[in-house]
């Protein structure tokens, strides 16, 4: 699936604009898009993915500078329906498709077949991995230590893509412990910038965090990474994103976005022509309204305090 218009680019260069900001559309779902399907009465299966996969990429990537893909469904159904659009490059997910637990939390876990070559060898152009984290879970006597291992997965994954010569980009997620009263806006704020503090150690060379909330939490997140980042979606409506957008450039810094149902969750529930029109037309403005939302605001990853 090689895109012969992104060959040759080194590091993020291959997955962002000619500015260095980056506007990628993330269409690696597997559970979450079966789960989607589900709620509208819709099919869900491998075939269904895969056209969906298909579609979506064949909408949006002409306006994207990369597009994230699944290894099982998304990355073999693009390269043969040949959906990518010329100029867009790709990341593959490389978490394994089913996540460990200890006691109802997750748990990290590599999986060693997964690595920057293989990446390599599909014609993808960085790594994506996705962990769940919570900095300030409480560790009892004889438990594992969950932060640490998150922190040993992405720094594994991390030297591992440097080998392969290809860019690595972590995404971090919260989760609830177990029997937890929901955070408040503060507090979550306040653990999505550890959270980047702690992966910043591992000097990916991107990552993928969560709206922290506000202004002063996004400049939180500037003050403690010192990799490039860029915000993801993680389903929030359309106007909502783009005010996110606009916060995270304007005051955190943030070199673009890797965001996936804002553009196109609605099309879940339609057949495949209204779905590719929907895509087509409300999609693409909703990509492109992004786009001039972050022009002038959002930081080129070369600008990082320590880019790579």
């Amino acid at each position: 699936m090689t895109n012969t218009d992104t060959a040759g680019r080194a590091g993020l260069a291959s997955i962002a604009r000619p500015d260095g900001t980056l506007a990628i559309v993330a269409m690696d779902q597997r559970n979450t898009l079966r789960r989607m399907f589900a709620a509208v009465d819709r099919p869900s299966e491998p075939e269904d993915l895969r056209l969906f996969k298909v579609d979506v990429t064949e909408s949006l990537s002409p306006a994207a500078s990369a597009i994230l893909l699944d290894p099982e469904f998304g990355m073999p159904a693009v390269a043969d329906a040949g959906a990518l659009a010329p100029g867009c490059a790709t990341l593959v997910a490389v978490e394994p498709p089913e996540r460990d637990s200890w006691n109802g939390e997750p748990r990290a876990r590599r999986d060693p077949e997964r690595t920057g070559a293989w990446v390599r060898a599909m014609g993808g152009d960085a790594v994506k991995l996705l962990v769940q984290l919570r900095p300030d879970r409480p560790r009892a006597a004889g438990d594992p230590d969950l932060v640490a291992e998150v922190v040993d997965v992405v720094s594994a994954v991390v030297a591992d893509a440097a080998a392969a010569g290809v860019p690595s980009v972590v995404e971090t997620l919260l989760y609830s412990l177990p029997d937890e009263e929901p955070l408040s806006p503060q507090r979550r704020g306040e653990l999505i910038v550890e959270s980047a503090r702690l992966l910043d150690v591992a000097r990916p060379d991107l990552l993928k965090l969560e709206y922290p909330g506000d202004a002063r939490h996004c400049s939180a997140v500037a003050d403690a990474i010192n990799v490039p980042w860029a915000l993801l979606s993680a389903g929030m409506d359309f106007e909502p994103f783009l005010d996110a957008v606009r916060t995270a450039c304007a005051e955190g810094g943030a070199s673009g976005f890797i965001a996936g149902r804002v553009y196109w969750k609605e099309a879940v529930a339609m057949d495949r022509e209204p779905r590719r029109a929907f895509l087509a037309s409300t999609g693409r403005a909703r990509l492109e309204r992004t786009l001039e939302t972050m022009t002038g605001l959002a930081r080129p990853w070369t600008e990082a305090k320590r880019a790579r």
